[in-house]
């Protein structure tokens, strides 16, 4: 049906407004163009015909863009099987562009029942606070306009529940939330307009403000009740005109017994429960008490690789440090999402310049895995600006050497190596890349400390940045006796889950945990009470990866927070669980890091106190500012509050909080009475922790500012004071676990041998036996060669195996030691580990050998004082003790620091590849090159300067087996004169 006036087509003269609308205003005609599509949609379907007085005219060509109709709208203007336009776009690949669907709440009950309050409430809260396309359609407003021709006769009733049904489908169909708000008290007619949207395929939810008529009369917000009761209306709802009530509605809310803001979380929750809110096909059990991680409800960690360990280790390796393996486990178990790898170079410049990447979940521009593509220079297309942006703030990538980007150049999968020797992953397609690390730290920190100590790790690593999704080979285990406090995220989510609690709030600490911290968690518990949260259940999060070298080690702080929970000053029902990330130490940059990966495992709220992530400045005079705060403490807090990408997820922040000496709490500071409230910081309780201070007495002393004789009452409680204690009493003990390192078990040859202390800490030592039992050298006791027949000629010698291929524990016989075990070598007094790359031969040491430091060679470089060293080039791993006959093939001769080096190259005689080789000639010229590579650089991966070699060509077995002869003579003539 066409409707025209005097003055022309109506319809034409919408659709010029309309026209001029979308030129001068594009963002602002959405919803209106919806809302004239519904018009004239309902009209022409419409079963009461209605006309508009006016001058018959010619039906007239109307053009919107490139849709053209003439007199009766074409097909794809109708609905067809539930969707609009058999051509057009389908209702879920609207939904998931706009991140929600339609649906409409239709809101029905008596009149002052309080539908239209709460609808209004409800719009603005959606709007406002959740960034959704809502509209309401308020009974009352629409019988002004579209529904100004008909009464509350029963039929007209029906008819205007009918044409605002039809304009709701609309709104919903274009994934508008649709607040109808209408008595509608006939049932059917709810049920007709139920079934329209269920035709449609779209979501229909009946709200019933179910309030008692004589509530509904007392209110009488327009005075209607007392016009009915008076007779000045006739046919008034529920006094002289039934109203009958819903059955069986999604939501009853029962206003006179809820404040308005109840009635809108019930909603809400509703929504969130159905995926209205996220455009969720299958809305998990799990939302909407946890948060879907970044990347969408959908997003899940990448899967455990398929590739088994024996086929992973055929290929090429990469080396992590201990740093790296911790980002390993970031990504591998979802933290990092939605990121699947190491950052490619398009990536990590998103990262830098935005924090954050691009993402398309749902496939619409056609870049779903844009991300995990080889950076495309040359390609500009414009819908990459069309995707969402997630969160990225920091740069998670993974440092090679030179030698290693040479090995895995053309390789398309590589096994990632932990420190152990374990492999732990497999990337695919890797992206090779500089690592431009001035850039890099300048957006990274915005600043740059030399002895910064993030910014140390950086410089030393490699000059090369690998990137490309990864798979875990299985889990990520430490075996340091913590394991049982790593929980993967999806572990977490179950556990939150059966908790039953409807929100997570967490918190992220690498202290121990102290008054202060307890009373912005209890705090944050008794504000989301307030906010309705009948069950908020903290989740404490203590950092466990890489720490700077002064912070307490993770044990320690695990354990006591374990004895904090237990002691009562936090809920018992807290959730600890170890964070996996190593810290940079970055300020606001990396607190969004800290915010986002907490996200992405659930936690609604992220609780934050002053100067998060936060450092000093070191004393080196290279940098323009010496010494201070490296951030403004309010910097961090605030940054994070007002960072993008937080979704769903609020922010706890917190002020300073002192000790109140009235009652022994922590608490924010009251000017009224400063003299009442200590500032204790943590280096203060450092200090009192170092000399073991006891609690104070009931009265605290009143110079305790400036003595600080004791510890006050109620900051820490006793257990935990009493680890701190011990700690600090002993601060440099090997035994304590300073932060997440993989420990595992040594790889020992089958033999008489004894073993003491802990494999991976500086405890650890091996003794040989004899077949007797007795305890012997291998060093000295051990025979140079295999038989006393045996001579230099022969080119056989005994070689006894350190470390094994491919494992990276610097193992070595201990000079010093009586009867020279194997040691862990370390470095102030932390174990030492290859660091440079995967080791692909056998290393130890030729006995009955000595470097004589009193002995110089012809270009006046001394002896190391130490055996001769050896690698073993063959194609098998040897066990560490091993005693094994070995070809010598040839020599490097090694320069450090003014003493000669020896490095003597080999072969197992047994090895397959043994026939082969006489000479270095025989040697495959990738091997050779690696050796030479390998000797120069493998220091400095651990900050130190290039290696010297007298020549890069190996010299042949003739020029080593003068230099096995001759340190085995030096050896016998320092046994002789007992200087060994």
């Amino acid at each position: 049906m066409v409707y025209t006036n005097s003055q022309g087509s109506c319809v034409d003269h919408l659709v010029r407004r309309f026209r001029i609308t979308l030129i001068n205003r594009p963002k602002a005609v959405a919803l209106g163009g919806i809302f004239l599509l519904g018009m004239l949609l309902f009209t022409a379907s419409s079963s009461t015909t209605t006309s508009i007085p006016s001058t018959p005219a010619p039906q007239s060509r109307v053009d919107i863009g490139n849709v053209a109709s003439v007199g009766k709208p074409k097909s794809n203007f109708i609905y067809n099987d539930g969707k609009f336009g058999s051509k057009g776009l389908q209702k879920k690949d609207r939904y998931q562009a706009i991140g929600m669907k339609g649906v409409t709440l239709w809101f029905t009950g008596f009149s002052g029942s309080g539908k239209s309050t709460v609808g209004k409430k409800l719009e603005e809260v959606l709007v406002r606070d959740y960034g959704k396309h809502t509209y309401r359609l308020d009974g009352d407003n629409l019988r002004f306009g579209i529904n100004s021709d008909l009464g509350f006769a029963p039929k007209d009733r029906t008819e205007n529940v009918r044409r605002v049904g039809e304009v709701a489908k609309l709104f919903a169909e274009s994934g508008v939330i649709v607040v109808a708000s209408l008595i509608s008290p006939y049932r059917a007619d709810r049920d007709r307009v139920r079934k329209i949207h269920e035709d449609a395929q779209l979501e229909f939810m009946e709200v019933f403000v179910d309030v008692p008529i004589e509530a509904a009369e007392a209110r009488d917000p327009k005075g209607l009740y007392k016009k009915a009761r008076s007779g000045a209306i006739k046919g008034f709802t529920g006094l002289d005109a039934p109203y009958e009530a819903p059955r069986n509605p999604e939501i009853r809310l029962k206003s006179h017994e809820m404040s308005i803001d109840e009635e809108v979380r019930v909603i809400i929750k509703t929504l969130q429960a159905r995926g209205i809110l996220t455009a969720t096909e299958n809305t998990p059990e799990w939302y909407p008490a946890l948060l879907p991680p970044d990347g969408g409800m959908d997003w899940e960690a990448p899967s455990y690789s398929s590739y088994s360990a024996a086929a992973a280790a055929k290929f090429p390796q990469v080396l992590l440090n201990d740093i790296d393996l911790q980002w390993v486990q970031c990504i591998g178990e979802g933290w990092a999402a939605p990121l699947k790898g190491f950052m490619r170079e398009g990536v990590l410049l998103q990262t830098l310049h935005f924090n954050s990447m691009l993402t398309d979940p749902f496939d619409l521009t056609g870049n779903k895995h844009f991300s995990e593509r080889q950076t495309n220079y040359d390609d500009y297309s414009t819908k990459l600006q069309m995707g969402t942006r997630e969160n990225m703030p920091v740069p998670i990538v993974l440092p090679i050497t030179a030698a290693t980007k040479k090995l895995i150049a053309s390789s398309r999968q590589l096994t990632l190596v932990s420190p152990t020797g374990k492999p732990v992953a497999v990337l695919t397609d890797p992206e090779i890349y500089d690592y431009r690390k001035e850039e890099v730290i300048s957006r990274l920190f915005g600043g740059m400390d030399p002895d910064h100590p993030y910014i140390k790790v950086m410089m030393a690593s490699g000059p090369y940045l690998v990137g490309g999704e990864i798979e875990l080979l299985e889990r990520i285990r430490y075996n340091d006796g913590l394991d049982s406090y790593r929980l993967t995220p999806k572990e977490l989510r179950e556990r939150f889950v059966a908790s039953g609690t409807d929100a997570v709030y967490a918190f992220q600490t690498r202290n121990p945990t102290h008054a202060g911290h307890a009373y912005l968690m209890q705090d944050a518990g008794r504000q989301l009470k307030a906010l309705g949260y009948k069950r908020p259940l903290l989740w404490l999060t203590p950092l466990g990866g890489w720490t700077k070298d002064d912070d307490m080690p993770l044990d320690v702080r695990i354990h006591q927070h374990q004895v904090v929970i237990e002691e009562g000053m936090l809920p018992s029902d807290t959730v600890m669980a170890i964070w996996p990330s190593p810290m940079i130490y970055a300020g606001p940059t990396e607190v969004q890091w800290h915010c986002k990966s907490r996200r992405n495992v659930g936690a609604r709220f992220f609780i934050t106190g002053r100067d998060p992530a936060g450092i000093k400045r070191s004393k080196n005079a290279n940098q323009m500012q010496v010494g201070g705060d490296f951030y403004d403490g309010n910097h961090g807090r605030y940054v994070l509050q007002t960072s993008p990408g937080l979704g769903e997820m609020k922010i706890l922040s917190f002020s300073k909080v002192v000790y109140d000496k009235l009652d022994n709490k922590m608490k924010p500071p009251d000017k009224s009475r400063k003299s009442d409230f200590l500032s204790i910081s943590g280096s203060t309780m450092r200090a009192l922790a170092k000399k073991g201070a006891p609690p104070c007495p009931d009265d605290i002393p009143s110079n305790w500012e400036e003595t600080k004789p004791c510890i006050p009452n109620g900051f820490m409680v006793k257990r935990g004071w009493d680890l701190m204690i011990q700690y600090y009493q002993d601060p440099s003990n090997p035994n304590w676990i300073g932060y997440s390192r993989m420990m595992s078990e040594p790889l020992l040859a089958s033999g008489n041998f004894v073993t003491k202390g802990t494999f991976g800490k500086p405890s650890w030592t091996l003794y040989f036996q004899n077949a007797d039992g007795d305890t012997i050298s291998p060093w000295h006791d051990l025979p140079l060669y295999p038989s006393s027949s045996a001579s230099s000629a022969d080119r056989i010698v005994n070689m006894m195996v350190e470390i094994p291929m491919g494992r990276m524990e610097k193992l070595e016989v201990n000079k010093e030691t009586k009867h020279n075990p194997i040691k862990q070598d370390t470095k102030k007094g932390k174990p030492r580990y290859y660091k440079y790359g995967v080791p692909f031969f056998n290393y130890g040491m030729l006995p009955q050998t000595w470097e004589n430091p009193q002995k110089k060679d012809k270009d006046g470089h001394q002896g190391d004082g130490d055996p001769l060293d050896v690698m073993e080039i063959g194609s098998q791993q040897l066990p560490t003790g091993t005693v094994v006959q070995v070809k010598v093939l040839g020599i490097f001769s090694l320069i450090d620091q003014g003493e000669v080096d020896y490095k003597i190259i080999v072969i197992n005689k047994d090895d397959p590849l043994a026939s082969s080789m006489r000479t270095p000639d025989d040697i495959d010229s990738v091997v050779s090159e690696r050796l030479a590579d390998w000797l120069k650089m493998y220091k400095t991966a651990e900050g130190k300067a290039v290696n010297e070699l007298t020549s890069d060509i190996m010299e042949g077995p003739m020029k080593a087996m003068s230099v096995i002869k001759e340190t085995n003579e030096y050896w016998k003539d320092g046994r002789e004169s007992g200087t060994i």
